[in-house]
């Protein structure tokens, strides 16, 4: 499995896809967080019970894999981040660069899980691992270390829904009001969209990983990372459920199945051309009407990744580049090449 399969089923991040962005130029000792005046002190409840952030965070650690974006976006710099994929500058992937500034976080790896001693050499006064993957163990050992908060109460170890983790990066940041807010007009813009183009409403849509694995082809059912399809009036394509192993993990597709995705609109998150040839080998890909009608969307490295993220910033960020290949879709003019 690839590691964008692992972390729905709550595994551990595999080590293949992972490389360390970089190090940070300022010594541990002299980097500090930007902070972003929050109200303090605060109490965020969790899944492992409940944690009191006394005062306003100067060392922000991100133990979690996409927590950074959120971190920036209400005006905090975290010390460290953790690299999920993609190998991109200091973790922090292109729609949330500019809001890094000239800051360069030391970038922590998770193939093992958290790395505990790098951390606890940082020196953090909080450590957000809402994203995390933790289990009580885990989390009672970053405790140690410094206030930690983890993932919602009743929330998956990874990818808890987008707009839970977000507030719950809020509160321990003492913005609680300000990321609802971030949600609230993550929502708005989608409405917004979607009021604008009626033509998408009601049509089925298929979201796919973009490229197969071992015959299989891992597929998100309804209400997993769907919601930048739902939200635009789309209709995730019923009957994917079938071939899921359980709640959080993606259904996989054998290729001799592979019918069971065809849609009015298929959008496969393709990284780079050569995946595009990874699904073409499949002897069934060809048979899909929305492949032959040219309703697929074969999205670029940096949207698949935005939309794997699923935060405020990065669903912002894919609506932006999105909507013009679901338009094209929608009309069978899509082009048959990754990045439309």
């Amino acid at each position: 499995m690839t590691k964008r399969v692992r972390w729905r089923a709550g595994m551990a991040v595999v080590a293949a896809m992972i490389a360390l962005a970089g190090c940070g130029g300022e010594s541990d000792d002299q980097a500090e967080t930007k902070t972003s005046g929050g109200a303090f002190p605060v109490e965020v409840d969790h899944e492992f019970g409940s944690t009191t952030v006394k005062a306003e965070p100067k060392r922000i650690v991100v133990a979690g894999l996409t927590e950074q974006d959120t971190v920036l976006q209400l005006g905090f710099t975290p010390i460290a981040t953790t690299e999920w994929y993609g190998e991109q500058p200091y973790a922090v992937w292109p729609w949330a660069q500019d809001m890094l500034g000239d800051a360069e976080p030391v970038v922590l790896k998770q193939t093992d899980g958290p790395e505990y001693e790098k951390i606890a050499g940082l020196k953090p006064d909080l450590i957000i691992a809402v994203n995390a993957g933790l289990d009580r163990e885990m989390y009672d050992k970053l405790s140690k270390i410094a206030p930690t908060v983890a993932q919602p109460k009743g929330g998956s170890q990874y990818f808890s829904p987008w707009d839970e983790q977000a507030i719950q990066t809020a509160k321990a940041l003492g913005k609680e009001e300000e990321g609802r807010k971030l949600v609230a007009d993550t929502k708005a813009a989608y409405a917004q969209v979607a009021a604008e183009h009626p033509e998408f409403k009601g049509k089925t849509a298929t979201f796919s990983q973009g490229l197969s694995y071992d015959g299989l082809l891992y597929v998100y059912q309804d209400g997993l990372s769907t919601e930048f399809l739902t939200y635009l009036g789309f209709t995730i394509t019923p009957g994917l459920e079938k071939y899921s192993e359980g709640p959080g993990i993606q259904a996989a597709i054998p290729e001799e199945k592979l019918d069971v995705i065809d849609a009015d609109v298929i959008v496969f998150a393709t990284e780079e051309a050569k995946n595009l040839d990874n699904l073409r080998a499949m002897p069934t890909f060809g048979t899909l009407k929305a492949v032959q009608d040219k309703r697929a969307v074969y999205t670029d490295g940096t949207v698949a990744g935005a939309l794997y993220f699923i935060t405020p910033k990065s669903l912002m960020y894919a609506l932006d580049k999105l909507t013009p290949q679901l338009e094209r879709a929608v009309k069978g003019e899509s082009p048959q090449k990754v990045g439309g």
